[in-house]
């Protein structure tokens, strides 16, 4: 007798967060929600998201994927009103796919079978592969490789003599749905955020740059206190309508120098074009906060930027004696008149 057994077939799922407001405090909630499910959770709080691996999860609830995840879709939009799109398959690229392309309140479920994940990934374009930005698209396209489909038809010694080794081995698995990559449980990456409402919806840009940089300042100082460093920020932008655009970058390094978070944040804000838009809330975070001591600070010949820390120090013991908000970057402060 053949005691040999097929694998168990993986489920993976990526699921969005698509709340009215967002709050770490939310986020950590709805995350709790999932744990009830499946404990395997890899957290995402960047983009509101999280991988969860629910492999296991499938034999103890007796349900198929399409049944646990109604399931995990159903308690989120009960217990906390929050709504979700979710994508799920065999694989962690194929979840991130499936999730890509599936609207809030729905769920795109792509079972672990040959034909079928064939199906969803040969006609989908080249750019939906993660790992396959717009630029190496672009490369693609111009030696007639649109599809996922066709990169799974090319030759691997072609792909590597157009993307290189690595990106060519990658990109050719995945359009196979090849992808061992495993769903890493951990907690949460610590944040640290802070908002600011306006009066009234305002069009001003100046007032939202100025908005900005006094979220920066509030911070900076908080995480000096704390004694903590950031990898990157994220800001908020929630209009009049109460819709929401966000956006992150990683900040050239970890840092808790205000003037180094303000640049990255100018960035940020510029990058939104909000000229004529009506902004109600401003919301800065700090991602994935280490301890201070963590910090490898490149040494420069800018005699302006050792000032500029030297200053901080002694604005924070002023702060510390005589409360926040007594004094800080000129550029946050109104002018007179």
């Amino acid at each position: 007798m053949n005691t040999t057994s097929r694998p168990r077939p993986r489920a993976i799922l990526r699921i969005h967060f698509h709340p009215a407001e967002r709050t770490d405090e939310l986020y950590g909630q709805l995350l709790a929600v999932v744990d009830g499910i499946s404990s395997r959770v890899e957290p995402l709080p960047a983009d509101w998201s999280a991988y969860v691996d629910l492999t296991g999860a499938l034999t103890y609830w007796d349900r198929d994927t399409e049944g646990l995840v109604a399931v995990l879709r159903l308690r989120l939009l009960a217990l906390h009103g929050v709504a979700c799109s979710a994508g799920a398959g065999p694989t962690r690229s194929i979840a991130a796919m499936a999730a890509d392309a599936t609207p809030p309140g729905a769920a795109t479920v792509v079972r672990d079978d040959p034909y079928e994940v064939a199906a969803f990934l040969r006609t989908k374009p080249a750019a939906a592969l993660p790992g396959i930005g717009p630029k190496t698209a672009k490369t693609l396209a111009r030696y007639g490789i649109t599809s996922v489909g066709d990169i799974a038809d090319s030759q691997l010694p072609t792909l590597q003599r157009i993307l290189g080794t690595t990106a060519a081995r990658l990109a050719h698995d995945r359009a196979h749905g090849i992808d061992e990559r495993p769903v890493a449980p951990g907690a949460t990456p610590r944040t640290m955020s802070a908002s600011h409402r306006f009066d009234c919806d305002e069009l001003n840009h100046d007032q939202h740059h100025r908005a900005v940089l006094g979220l920066i300042q509030d911070l900076g100082g908080r995480l000096r206190t704390s004694g903590e460093i950031a990898q990157a920020l994220t800001l908020t932008v929630t209009y009049a309508d109460r819709t929401q655009t966000t956006r992150t970058r990683s900040l050239a390094e970890p840092t808790a120098h205000t003037p180094a978070l303000a640049a990255t944040a100018r960035d940020l804000l510029t990058g939104f074009g909000l000229q004529r838009a009506r902004v109600r809330t401003l919301a800065v975070r700090a991602e994935r906060l280490r301890p201070a001591e963590d910090t490898v600070h490149q040494l420069t010949f800018d005699a302006d930027d050792d000032k500029l820390r030297r200053l901080e120090i002694a604005l924070d013991k002023a702060a510390t004696r005589y409360g926040p908000g007594v004094a800080g970057a000129a550029s946050t402060f109104p002018r007179a008149g």
